[in-house]
């Protein structure tokens, strides 16, 4: 059902066409200046009369007869525009104030207007309209915040539509743009850094045969050509390690990946990380390279290593503090779980009280431990480093602490934003840590990785000793931006299906006729079982000729 504003709208629309007037024109409008040019030379721009044409979307609109006042926002900000019968030029017919502007335009219509630059009495800087021209028709009204007796209304401000209808949120929040602009910033910041360094930029496949290179359940799919199922990758990991043994010494990718898990303020089902392979290296120096580059990102984007986030200020200053795996958990649980076997760290979870349950190995149980005792207490940018060798099955073991790996973590404001390993390049060592993955996928873990043959067979013609890193862009968003949830850092994010306002949706009865028993004024399947289909067939036959009383009386059968 169309609101009354949409009839308007609508009526507005018609009324347009009729006078001759196209709401949605096709030719291009030059813009010569923005809102913030014409404010940040104001001064110059007042005195010259500076003629500028510009183009936006009516935020406000003050008719005063024969002269009115409208607000034009664009994309970088608001300006006042004036405009009256007079003030129209030769070029242009005066009926287009009266007729066009007055009348036929509303709060949320996008207009292109030519004018010179003035100061009005009060001082505000103001567009002197001599041409007009509506360039696309509003159909629909903008959620314009409205303020009477001190209260405001109309805020569009339920977070689940802002992140629905991303498109109505950055008309209403311009400001929200800040964080998308920061985040290419961050995006380019580190993709400078990485290209200084010689690396290259590369890419690879988004469906692949093997889901691998993570812990994760994937997304599923299939290819009809080649009658084969294919998943949506949930890392690129092995790809890139490919690369390395093709002879590149250094690649990484920006890359989308999708994990077929729950959803909340830190995960969403489709995600990005860069993820950066370098031959002849180890997670040591790894940990440099992390340091030095995301302190370049928060200088490139606040000309300063400190970063208020929430009531935190994060310092990315180097160096960063650093906590091998059991060092943290004993730092804040007080409990030695370096020499305990599977039962034992069973034991210690219980007695911390964390769910467990069969299908955990002793690696899932202290990554348990640590994700609930630990990693929401480390704010600063921290290290966690030398990892159970359960944990890490495509991470090198390490050279001198037995049952451990090389790997590293950075956990900032409470949660995971990158990881590394010094990689895994023996063949045969790698053979039996996927084995290893297949044991606990037998016990039901369905985020164990696959055994991937060809990836094996790469490593058997030799990979050079090699680090590996994966930054979660989303997650280091959020913390360069201040927000609070990944879905305020994704234009996007992935939400429930949005519930329908149709009454007759799932019911054997076609859009046509759902449309029309709507706009005949049936509200819900109650008041259609108060009719009898010969009732219902007279009503809409009034809206529409053709309507069928055999398909009618088939809703009751």
């Amino acid at each position: 059902m169309l609101s009354d504003q949409e009839i308007v709208r609508r009526a507005e629309l018609q009324e347009l066409l009729e006078k001759g007037y196209n709401p949605y024109p096709a030719e291009e409008f030059v813009v010569t200046h923005h809102s913030q040019d014409i404010h940040d030379h104001h001064v110059k721009f007042a005195e010259n009369r500076q003629q500028v044409r510009i183009a936006g979307r009516i935020m406000a609109k003050r008719v005063m007869g024969k002269a009115s006042f409208a607000t034009l926002q664009d994309s970088k900000g608001k300006i006042q525009i004036y405009i009256s019968k007079d003030s129209i030029s030769e070029k242009q017919e005066t009926s287009v104030y009266e007729e066009v502007f007055k009348k036929l335009t509303s709060l949320g219509d996008i207009v292109g207007v030519e004018g010179y630059v003035f100061k009005t009495k009060t001082g505000e800087t103001t567009v002197h309209v001599s041409q007009f021209k509506i360039l696309s028709k509003a159909l629909k009204p903008i959620p314009i915040p409205k303020e009477k007796d001190g209260k405001v209304y109309d805020v569009f401000s339920d977070v689940e539509l802002r992140y629905r209808m991303r498109y109505l949120d950055l008309i209403v929040h311009p400001q929200v743009k800040e964080t998308f602009i920061k985040r290419t910033k961050l995006v380019n910041s580190i993709r400078q850094y990485l290209d200084s360094k010689g690396y290259l930029e590369v890419e690879t496949p988004i469906l692949q045969p093997i889901h691998g290179g993570a812990a994760a359940r994937p997304f599923k799919t299939h290819h009809n050509a080649l009658d084969t199922t294919l998943y949506l990758r949930i890392a690129n990991e092995l790809y890139l390690k490919r690369l390395i043994v093709g002879g590149f010494d250094g690649v990484y990718e920006f890359s989308k990946d999708f994990r077929n898990e729950g959803m909340s303020r830190f995960h969403n089902p489709e995600f990005t990380q860069v993820e950066l392979y370098v031959a002849y290296k180890d997670y040591l120096w790894m940990m440099g390279l992390v340091e030095e580059m995301i302190e370049k990102v928060a200088l490139d984007l606040h000309g300063t290593t400190q970063v208020q986030v929430g009531p935190h200020l994060i310092d990315f200053k180097r160096p960063w503090k650093r906590y091998t795996m059991y060092e943290a958990i004993q730092a804040f649980t007080g409990l030695d779980i370096s020499e305990m076997d599977e039962t034992g760290v069973r034991k210690v979870a219980h007695e911390l009280k964390i769910r467990t349950d069969d299908t955990m190995d002793r690696g899932k149980l202290i990554d348990e431990i640590f994700g609930e005792y630990v990693e929401p207490k480390l704010i600063q940018p921290t290290f966690i480093l030398d990892y159970p060798i359960e944990m890490s099955p495509l991470a090198k073991k390490h050279r001198s602490k037995l049952g451990l790996v090389e790997r590293f973590e950075v956990i900032c404001n409470g949660k995971e934003i990158c990881n590394a390993y010094s990689e895994l390049n023996d063949p045969i060592d790698q053979r039996q840590r996927f084995i290893e993955q297949l044991k606990l996928k037998e016990r039901g873990d369905e985020e164990a990785m696959e055994l991937d043959e060809d990836f094996l067979r790469a490593l058997e013609y030799g990979m050079p000793p090699t680090a590996g890193l994966g930054v979660g862009i989303d997650r280091l968003t959020m913390i360069m931006t201040n927000q609070h949830s990944i879905q305020d850092v994704l234009f996007f994010p992935h939400m429930k299906p949005e519930a329908s306002n149709n009454p007759f949706e799932g019911l054997f009865i076609s859009p046509e006729y759902q449309e029309l028993l709507i706009k005949a004024g049936f509200l819900n399947t109650s008041m259609l079982k108060n009719q009898t289909p010969n009732d219902i067939y007279q009503k809409l036959k009034e809206l529409h000729p053709d309507v069928s009383l055999e398909f009618i009386s088939a809703w009751f059968d």
